[in-house]
């Protein structure tokens, strides 16, 4: 099971960020994200109830829920679509996988766990790779400002994610599931990007076209509640740590489907970069030698 769902998740994660730039166009990208999230909000409410398994939240747990909607389903996919405008979505994933990095420091703010040498070293060569994968827009004729506000938009959307993860984490220590907190923070995100719009005087508008709606219900169904839930359902069952090398191998995936789809062209600085991104990842989950060996010393 816990294979079938980390595949689950490669699979379907390595693959949403090229439906994501196909979302723009001619619907606003928050009206996107609004569809979104509240289709996959609404599938989620009507399987729970009709499965009784909606479990009752208190106060607390929908402040949290409100939270959560904010990072994982409101801010950060408005950082990643708008990213998606200047940078090809394949390097839009390899950003994204530094979200293990972000997770070890949010940890440390949010939990006070202390942070170990492989993380900072980890860290450290993950943002090295991700400069040499940057290195063709930034020193060629094609450097711009937007390449800039590309990559700084899709690391804001990661920094966001990670707090939803922390967020997360938080309901899952007090018994609630992700099924039943994804559907309240989907909701709560499709909600408050909805206020904005209206107050903003964006049109809901509708492009019938196979390319959007295709991708809307790619997005909706194996993206938000099948994705979302494999994702939070493998923290559940191996823990974050182990969950969460399933990010280092979207990359691999988004960025083939990128060259294929969007003519994303390989170098070797790239090749170098998505090595020490992925290197740098599984560094940050690797557990400590001189911890093994004391553990095996008092075994």
């Amino acid at each position: 099971m816990n294979l079938s769902l980390y595949l689950l998740t490669v699979l379907i994660w390595g693959t949403t960020w090229i439906a994501l730039k196909l979302q723009l166009g001619v619907v606003a990208i928050p009206v996107s994200i609004v569809y979104r999230f509240a289709l996959a909000a609404l599938v989620l409410f009507v399987l729970l109830l009709l499965s009784r398994k909606l479990q009752p939240m208190n106060r607390r747990g929908h402040l949290i829920c409100l939270a959560q909607g904010l990072c994982l389903f409101c801010i950060n996919f408005m950082c990643f679509l708008h990213a998606s405008q200047w940078i090809p979505s394949g390097l839009v994933a390899v950003v994204f996988s530094t979200a293990t990095l972000w997770n070890a420091l949010n940890a440390r703010v949010f939990f006070g766990q202390k942070i170990a040498r492989n993380v900072l070293l980890g860290g450290g060569l993950g943002l090295f790779g991700l400069g040499l994968l940057f290195w063709p827009e930034l020193a060629g004729h094609s450097a711009s400002p937007q390449t800039l506000l590309g990559l700084g938009l899709a690391l804001l959307g990661t920094l966001c994610f990670s707090a939803g993860n922390m967020l997360s984490s938080l309901q899952q220590k007090a018994g609630l599931k992700p099924l039943t907190t994804n559907a309240w923070g989907m909701a709560y995100g499709a909600t408050m990007l909805a206020v904005y719009c209206l107050a903003q005087g964006i049109a809901f508008d509708v492009e019938w076209s196979t390319r959007y709606i295709g991708s809307l219900l790619y997005l909706v169904i194996p993206g938000s509640v099948i994705g979302f839930t494999a994702y939070l359902t493998l923290v559940g069952r191996m823990g974050p740590e182990r969950a969460a090398y399933c990010t280092v191998l979207f990359p691999v995936v988004a960025l083939n489907v990128s060259a294929f789809a969007e003519g994303y062209q390989w170098t070797a600085p790239a090749l170098a970069g998505l090595v020490l991104v992925m290197l740098g990842n599984v560094l940050v989950f690797r557990k400590p030698k001189a911890l093994l060996t004391a553990k095996a010393a008092t075994a």
